[in-house]
């Protein structure tokens, strides 16, 4: 487990490697993006059963 003077310096490392070219590339609007894959009936899944719904 790393403490917080460690992540200071991952932090400070991170960002003194960083490519801004890379980045910019990265963050390009007409970026393509693949669609997102079709869920199976057993992964649609709603995050709170509805009969224990108190908001209805």
């Amino acid at each position: 487990m790393s403490t917080t003077n460690n992540d200071t310096s991952d932090i400070k490392k991170a960002a003194e490697q960083a490519n801004g070219q890379e980045i910019e590339k990265n963050l390009e609007d007409n970026k393509k993006v693949d669609a997102p894959e079709s869920l199976s009936e057993e992964e649609q899944t709603a995050f709170i059963e509805d009969d224990l719904r108190t908001d209805k």
